[in-house]
């Protein structure tokens, strides 16, 4: 069956549940019970789905042109251990509006979810022809119809462009895309046309001598998710570009030029078992950034960091100090969002806490200042996957709820600029 073009309403148990978000319990004023302004600013919807056996995971999330959104996410395929595409339509109020199951030929959808033009695009796999070749992923603004756009092979150092794990915009709107060669069993970093999948840079990257079976396996599981998945991350600073994968025995943050055989520089993350490594990072300009690194299961939040992009170094908490967050789960899933509250450039870090919330750290961007914290989630577990700013000045947090504590369920809240200006001291 194509599903490329079959539109499935499930939604017979579509829960919505309008919220100020201030407090989990739920405390309204009449006065904002009766704003439908305030309600179309200010809410959560859980997206529930009468299929128990049904698995849908968001991964990201975009405010599309009509002021509705557009999640990125996967579903459980019955005839392959790899994840499917699932896309989810709501409108501006977060109403369920559409949802589409991609053709089961293309795999393992990624992050970061990016907007050209009329277009919403990610990255995927084909399979199971085609040696599971990274492709660009198109879809419409009502998720109608998707495209696919396989990245050239003919590539510097004859990179194999396999296991697309993730990417990003930069140089006017092409594509930093990182991805693990698997048949020479090694890291890539190309520069990638959007329209094309033409290849106009790129460079690959070894894992270390005799660490090639232990991160290929590593890297394999993760993608059929046997084990915990790597935080990939891809961008560019002045004239360097860097990702966060694996390089040298390590999870490690390269940075390079793309032209030199070695990198520009580089931190470790740490070994055995990739223990230590950064969680998140982005670019604040010349060698400052905001970031988080997980060190043996606990987590650390930097949000005004200074790292070398220069020469070897090495990420341990005494050579690279951040703030200590116990209330983190182990190897948390931390999300970076740069944002403008009350005339102020401000860090929101959205992550996954012990007590099932996701968890929201306001930072002076300027200064690093601590500016306050805000708590999402009611009765059921939360778990956060993406994090944007909205064209009415708030913010909209993608994640994952689980039903009675078991479905993995699709869920959107929805915060206006007056709501996290409280949060803004």
């Amino acid at each position: 069956m194509d599903l490329n073009h079959q539109t499935v309403n499930p939604y017979t148990m579509l829960k919505r549940f309008y919220t100020l978000l201030i407090l989990a319990i739920v405390v309204l004023s009449c006065s904002e019970e009766s704003d439908p302004k305030f309600d179309s600013e200010n809410f959560t919807t859980i997206f529930d789905n009468y299929k128990f056996s049904i698995a849908y995971k968001p991964i990201d999330i975009l405010q599309t042109s009509d002021g509705g959104y557009i999640v990125l996410g996967s579903r459980k395929l019955n005839n392959s251990s790899y994840s499917g595409i699932y896309l989810l339509k709501a409108d501006k109020d977060g109403n369920f509006v559409k949802e589409l199951e991609v053709d089961e030929n293309y795999v393992n959808p990624v992050g970061h979810f990016t907007q050209i033009g009329d277009t919403y695009n990610f990255f995927c796999m084909q399979y199971p022809s085609d040696s599971l070749k990274a492709n660009i992923a198109s879809v419409d603004v009502n998720i109608e119809n998707v495209t696919f756009t396989p990245v050239s092979s003919s590539t510097p150092d004859d990179i194999n462009p396999t296991y697309p794990s993730v990417a990003s915009l930069v140089d006017n709107n092409s594509f930093l895309l990182q991805c693990y060669d698997h048949l020479n069993r090694q890291t890539a970093l190309l520069v990638v046309n959007p329209t094309t999948g033409a290849v106009s840079a790129g460079k690959a990257f070894t894992l270390g001598v005799g660490a090639a079976d232990n991160v290929d396996e590593a890297v394999q599981n993760s993608f059929l998710y046997a084990e915990r998945k790597f935080p990939y991350e891809v961008g560019k600073v002045g004239g360097l570009y860097f990702f966060n994968g694996f390089f040298k025995f390590n999870f490690s943050l390269v940075f390079t030029d793309l032209n030199a055989d070695d990198p520009n520089g580089f931190v470790y993350g740490q070994q055995p078992d990739f223990n230590g490594g950064f969680s998140s990072v982005v670019s604040l300009g010349a060698s400052k950034f905001a970031a988080s690194t997980f060190f043996f299961g606990e987590n650390y939040i930097m949000p005004n960091a200074l790292i070398q992009t220069s020469g070897p170094s090495s990420m341990t908490p005494d050579q690279l100090p951040g703030l200590s967050f116990p209330e983190l789960v182990t190897n948390a899933n931390v999300k970076i969002l740069r944002s403008n509250i009350n005339n102020k450039s401000v860090l929101i870090y959205g992550s996954d806490t012990k007590t099932k919330e996701i968890g929201l750290y306001f930072y002076d961007e300027a200064t690093g200042e601590f500016l306050g914290s805000r708590y999402l989630g009611f009765s059921n577990p939360f778990e956060i996957a993406g994090i944007i700013n909205t064209s009415d000045g708030g913010i909209a947090v993608c994640g994952t709820t689980y039903v009675a504590g078991r479905f993995a369920r699709i869920c959107i809240f929805k915060l206006s600029k007056e709501e996290i200006a409280k949060n803004v001291k």
